[in-house]
This record gives C-alpha cells, sequence and structure tokens, in this order.
C-alpha cells in the first residue's frame, strides 16, 4: 500500500507537468488550423489554409533552409573541433579539464544582447569586416553551443570509460589513430550525437543572438516568424507548429540512427 501511494505522487505531479507543458503548444496547434474562433471554447470550423499560405510563401522556404545550412554548418563545425580537443584533454590532460569548463561555460555568464552588441563593434571595421555576414554568425553559434559540446562529449567519454578503451586496444596493437576511430568513436557516437541535436535544436531556437547580429541581412526562421506574428496569429501558430513538428521529427531520426550506431559498435 505505501509503496503505491508513494509511487502515485511522482506519476501524478509527471502528468501535471505534462499537461502544463503541452497545454500552449495544443492551443497553438488549435489556432493553426482554426478557421473562425472568438468566442468559443474550440474554434468553429477548420481549415489548412493557414499552412498553404505558409508553404506557398517563398521568404518561408528561404528562411528555413537559412537556418538549416547555418544550424548544420555550426554544429559540424563545433563537433569538428569539440570532439578531438575534448578527447585529449580527457584523456591526456586531465588536469586541463577545471580550465576547460571555465571557458565553455561563459556564454552561460554573457547575456545575448550584450555578446552581440560587443561582436558587432568588434568585427564591424578592421581587418575583419564581417559584421552582418553568416561567417559572424556561425562564430557566434560556434560559442553559444560550447557548453552543450563539451560536456556531451566530456560525459561520454567518462561512460564508456575511454581511458580504459584505449590503453586496450594499444595494448592489442592499434594505434592511437586507429583506436580511436574504430573504438573511442563508435561507443561514444550516441552521445555525440545527442550532444549535436541538443545542439541543433538551441540553435534553430535562437532569435535575440540572430536578429541583432544578421536580422538585416539574412532571414532565418525565427526572424521570419517574429515579422509575421504581426500579420496574422492563425499564419505564426502554423509557423510554430511545422517548426515544432520538423524538429520533432529530426530528433527521431537522429535518435534512431544512434541508436542504430551503437547496435552496430556492440
Amino acid at each position: 500500500m505505501n509503496t503505491r501511494k508513494a509511487g502515485f505522487a511522482p506519476r501524478t505531479f509527471m502528468l501535471l507537468l505534462m499537461v502544463y507543458l503541452l497545454l500552449p503548444l495544443l492551443a497553438t496547434g488549435l489556432y493553426a488550423f482554426a478557421q473562425d474562433w472568438q468566442n468559443t471554447l474550440l474554434p468553429r470550423s477548420w481549415t489548412l489554409s493557414w499552412f498553404s499560405d505558409m508553404f506557398r510563401d517563398i521568404r518561408f522556404l528561404e528562411a528555413l533552409w537559412t537556418s538549416l545550412y547555418l544550424c548544420i554548418i555550426s554544429v559540424l563545425l563545433s563537433l569538428a573541433v569539440m570532439l578531438p580537443a575534448v578527447f585529449v584533454i580527457t584523456v591526456y590532460f586531465p588536469r586541463w579539464e577545471s580550465f576547460m569548463k571555465g571557458i565553455v561555460v561563459l556564454p552561460y555568464a554573457v547575456p545575448g544582447v550584450v555578446a552581440a552588441v560587443g561582436l558587432i563593434r568588434t568585427y564591424s571595421s578592421g581587418p575583419f569586416d564581417i559584421s552582418g555576414t553568416a561567417y559572424l554568425l556561425v562564430g557566434a553559434y560556434f560559442v553559444v553551443i560550447l557548453p552543450y559540446m563539451y560536456q556531451g562529449i566530456r560525459n561520454s567519454l567518462l561512460s564508456v570509460s575511454a581511458v580504459e578503451l584505449l590503453n586496450a586496444a594499444e595494448l592489442l596493437g592499434a594505434r592511437r589513430r586507429t583506436a580511436f576511430v574504430n573504438v573511442i568513436l563508435p561507443n561514444i557516437w550516441p552521445g555525440v550525437m545527442v550532444s549535436a541535436l541538443l545542439s541543433f535544436s538551441v540553435l534553430f531556437g535562437e532569435f535575440v543572438l540572430t536578429n541583432m547580429l544578421v536580422g538585416g541581412h539574412i532571414q532565418t526562421i525565427q526572424v521570419y516568424l517574429y515579422q509575421r506574428v504581426g500579420e496574422s496569429g492563425h499564419l505564426a501558430s502554423a509557423i510554430a507548429i511545422s517548426y515544432f513538428v520538423f524538429i520533432l521529427l529530426l530528433s527521431a531520426v537522429l535518435m534512431k540512427l544512434g541508436m542504430k550506431i551503437k547496435g552496430q559498435a556492440k
């Protein structure tokens, strides 16, 4: 009896929490499909015209593609830099971990508005005049996702005992690079995929930094959504729901891919 009561409270709390979190999304979804919804509890009529207008708008497709390739480039660049760097520090220079932790948490200490103003002042003149370009935005994205990439890769390395795996592979005659590619990387790849997915989601929803850095030159999906909110609440709701479904499908695909790679590694 006591066990059942103890298990009932957490389940009830989780259910209420899920309802609280999903209720705004449900309301947004209803509004995206509603044609007439003013003084009633539920919409009086339904339509797909808002989604049709959204996909017929070339600006939406361009903004979606811009957000995709900027986020993908930033995540791939972060992976290319952080994966070997975190591996070397974790395995060969563990004394530097405290120093690295202090560096990667710096983005949390700097507000987005302050960071944007500092970047604009720094790169609007001089030898690196890249203000308002995609290069500046990719560099800013790289800094934003540093904490997620570092912590995710580091936790993956520690969870698989990377040092012991590397030593065992070297005892069996494997070179260090071969051991990293064929032994370490397949075992930590699911965690790396989760970190990359989380970083991509953070960047895909970034608005303040993007709008201040390149809002007048490059239109991402969040900037496009901000511009369309004043035109039609229904259309803005359709864009938000499409954005959520896209992230959900991408998450499912990447998680499935990560599980497949983990199974092959085993």
